[in-house]
């Protein structure tokens, strides 16, 4: 099994395509649209290879496990990564445009903490969720859970 870190922003397949004398990987638009990656950043880039005939296999990322709330039926889009009532610790990494912090979980997910601040790392509990957000409240600001 593939070890992914939570730092991933996102993960997908493409194929290695040529164009003159450079190589391109296209990203599908579902990546930005859901907040995963932005157009003019920089990222790094890792690269797992297809699993051919007779070749060695090489780690291939593990299927998500299916999600079995009727809700959120497969779409073929992905599911976020938090359920409404979970319970995490993030960190904050930033500020959003009305004061908030911002943390990032798996693939690049946004959650929004009130009153949040770059550096903290507490205990919060995801009350909405969204196909790109979350929104949480905090339930222990030193991160220990209750």
């Amino acid at each position: 099994m593939v070890e992914v870190p939570d730092a991933l922003s996102t993960l997908f397949s493409a194929k290695v395509e040529t164009d003159g004398d450079r190589y391109v990987v296209e990203i599908p638009k579902s990546e930005v649209s859901h907040g995963a990656i932005a157009p003019g950043e920089t990222y790094r880039v890792g690269l797992l290879s297809q699993v051919n005939g007779e070749s060695s296999p090489a780690p291939q990322p593990q299927e998500p496990e299916q999600d079995t709330d009727p809700a959120r039926a497969d779409t073929g889009v992905p599911q976020p990564p938090v359920d409404e009532g979970e319970i995490r610790n993030v960190t904050i990494e930033s500020l959003g445009d009305q004061g908030d912090g911002i943390a990032k979980v798996e693939r690049g997910y946004v959650v929004i903490v009130p009153d949040g601040e770059p550096g903290d790392s507490p205990t919060v509990e995801i009350e909405t969720v969204q196909e790109n957000v979350a929104f949480a409240s905090v339930v222990d600001e030193n991160g220990q859970g209750t």
